[in-house]
């Protein structure tokens, strides 16, 4: 059984690119698993490399051994995304797909960087890559879940829209009258500035670089602050709903445990997996 969104390997391919499909892009078989094992162990090590070559006192000291590790990495990402645009069956469409552009972006910035030094920290991204772990390790279910979540934002996407819109109606509102009570000389030098401590207050950050003064504006920011609590609690709110509302529609498929499908499906959307699986002992009509 082919991994969904993966097409199976052309019968008319040479033996040595089937072998080589079935090791890059399976996981079923024990050289797929191991190469996937590999791959991810190879990927931490080279995420923990860039981390360690932004401290100062380990750059100063091992600084060349991590740029000679860090190119043995890219090196080897390049090779790999290489062998996979050679043995994928579509290779436009691996390369368009999500894994295929972070394959591609976790590569770039080492190449970039002797251009434009500093970009090669951007190579973080390859941490993403990691995510592969989900399938190695046989945990397709928890992709299942993730999806139930995302139906529950999409469904609320509209809600939300409007309330950060709302919200941003009343920062710039409750911004422009902290500059008009506190004014300049208690820091509040722009109306954009106020607003930016209105939108660190409300969202209950509070970093403290500006603070009003007078007892006016000090009791406005009370009222900002718990309007911030409130604020904070409705996205909460509104995402919860829709994951309660419709639990009908939030049905797993058995296969691949995509969720969201419509209470009338039948099949699944992403595999075409039944939804309605015959009961055990039931015979084959």
């Amino acid at each position: 059984m082919t991994r969904p969104g993966i097409e199976s390997a052309p019968t008319d391919w040479p033996a040595w690119r089937i072998k080589l499909y079935v090791i890059i892009f399976g996981h079923e078989t024990p050289a797929g698993k191991a190469f996937d094992v590999a791959l991810i162990f190879s990927i931490l090590v080279s995420v923990l490399a860039v981390m360690l070559d932004s401290v100062g006192s380990i750059r100063e000291a091992y600084g060349s051994q991590l740029f000679i590790l860090e190119w043995c990495f890219t090196i080897i990402f390049t090779i790999e995304y290489a062998l996979r645009l050679l043995c994928a069956p579509r290779p436009v469409r691996y390369a368009r797909s999500f894994f295929g552009l972070v394959d591609l972006a976790s590569i770039l910035p080492t190449y970039v960087s002797l251009v434009l030094p500093g970009t090669q920290y951007f190579q973080i991204i390859r941490v993403l890559r990691v995510l592969r772990v989900f399938r190695v390790l046989k945990l397709a279910e928890y992709i299942g879940e993730a999806d139930t979540l995302l139906v529950a934002i999409r469904n609320s996407r509209r809600k939300l829209s409007i309330f950060i819109a709302t919200v941003l109606v009343m920062a710039i509102i409750l911004g422009a009258a902290m500059y008009f009570v506190e004014g300049r000389t208690h820091g509040f030098t722009s109306i954009p500035q106020s607003i930016y401590w209105t939108i660190v207050t409300i969202t209950t950050v509070g970093y403290g670089d500006i603070a009003p003064a007078t007892a006016l504006g000090q009791t406005l920011a009370s009222v900002i602050m718990l309007l911030g609590y409130a604020i904070v609690a409705v996205p909460t709110g509104i995402v919860t709903v829709e994951l309660t509302r419709r639990p009908d529609t939030v049905r797993h498929c058995p296969t691949c445990h995509f969720a969201g499908h419509e209470p009338e499906a039948h099949y699944c959307n992403r595999c075409g997996t039944s939804l309605h699986p015959r009961p055990t002992g039931a015979e084959v009509p």
